[in-house]
């Protein structure tokens, strides 16, 4: 990773992500999280105060290393046990049905191989349990998806490997049993990158 990557990118994240609108989906989205709870793609921790008493640990992934001086500050201030790891979430080391819970907000965009992350979220999370996400990506108005796809080369390279034309809900039900989500324009940003999915996706019991 490059000294844009490492050093800026993160603190541009961190700017435009901490919004109040953004705030307010993160706490609509995890307020029904519990137990063991693995979150892909932690970025500065910007979820991390509006986890709910009923998770009992988090385990983090995070690729990019220059997001954690930022995010400790928020660790060292949880009551939830945190367990960081930098690396991807295309390679989880983690066992097969290690978790209760598995969370991913904003960061299926930038995954290289997001089969693949989403097909490791299900490995390891336990049978019946839950993959929570809210995302950015393909819009339903050809007219925006256009621009979009002329967009996106651009977009990956100021937003360190973000695509804004990932159909997610598609994606996320060609690996999990059930998904519920819905999807609409988030309405302080630019249709363009403002199309959100949001949802729960489970994996079947046994």
């Amino acid at each position: 990773m490059g000294l844009y990557s490492q050093l800026i990118f993160p603190r541009l994240l961190e700017l435009s992500m901490s919004s109040e609108s953004m705030t307010s989906y993160r706490q609509q989205l995890l307020k029904d999280l519990r137990g063991d709870v693995l979150e892909i793609g932690f970025g500065t921790g910007l979820n991390l105060p509006y986890y709910p008493a009923s998770v009992t640990s988090l385990t983090t992934v995070e690729p990019n290393g220059g997001m954690g001086a930022i995010a400790q500050k928020r660790i060292d201030a949880s009551p939830i046990a945190v367990t960081t790891q930098t690396l991807s979430g295309e390679n989880l080391p983690m066992a097969e049905a290690s978790f209760d819970d598995v969370v991913c907000t904003w960061t299926l965009c930038s995954i290289a191989n997001v089969h693949q992350a989403l097909s490791e979220a299900y490995r390891v999370l336990k049978p019946g349990g839950r993959f929570f996400f809210i995302e950015h990506g393909l819009s339903t108005d050809p007219g925006i998806q256009t621009w979009q796809n002329r967009l996106t080369p651009v977009q990956r390279i100021i937003a360190d490997g973000c695509h804004l034309n990932r159909p997610i809900a598609d994606l996320v039900n060609e690996v999990f049993d059930r998904v519920e989500v819905k999807e609409f324009y988030a309405p302080n940003l630019p249709k363009v990158m403002g199309y959100f999915y949001q949802g729960i996706a489970t994996k079947a019991a046994l």
